[in-house]
């Protein structure tokens, strides 16, 4: 099993969410915010999960406070957020660190020194697409919008 599928993080709630049950997944890794001007962002993850589901893909939703502190909700104001405004249904975790001296090792697995992408997240949702083998395929700018050509052909190619 890959470093990505052997990490346990915290769920909404309270919960762990083990990425061992993204194994037969392609995965889209996206730190999120409720209260950002990229917020809308959620309407096209979610239909980027609905439509590429059944073919074995889902997005998975990081909250992270670490940028204008534009994610303060609680776990439940998050899912409350979330599922009144976006319909959303793939995944989410509880908020970590994406960046600094709390990086959680999820971040340091994406983001770190030796990743195929290194550097620091520059903002909410920036986007990492991860294979069913826990490879790094393709690292995205917050500014890349889920219906980007680019996005969605780096999808389709690794899924094919």
């Amino acid at each position: 099993m890959s470093a990505f599928h052997q990490l346990v993080l915290p769920g909404l709630g309270g919960q762990e969410l083990a990425l061992a049950q993204f194994g037969d997944k392609l995965t889209l890794v996206v730190n999120v915010a409720s209260q950002c001007g990229l917020t809308p962002q959620y309407a096209g993850l979610e239909r980027l999960h609905q439509q590429y589901r059944e073919r074995g893909f889902t997005v998975l939703g990081v909250p992270c406070n670490q940028f204008a502190a534009q994610e303060p909700g609680s776990d439940e104001e998050i899912r409350a957020f979330c599922s009144l405004n976006y319909g959303v249904s793939f995944p989410l975790t509880g908020k970590l660190e994406v960046n600094g001296p709390q990086r959680h090792p999820l971040y340091r697995l994406l983001a770190g020194e030796g990743a195929d992408f290194p550097g620091d997240i520059s903002w909410n949702f920036e986007k990492f697409l991860v294979d069913k083998d826990g490879r790094v395929l393709a690292r995205f700018s917050p500014r890349t919008s889920p219906d980007d050509p680019a996005l969605i052909q780096a999808i389709e190619a690794a899924l094919a």
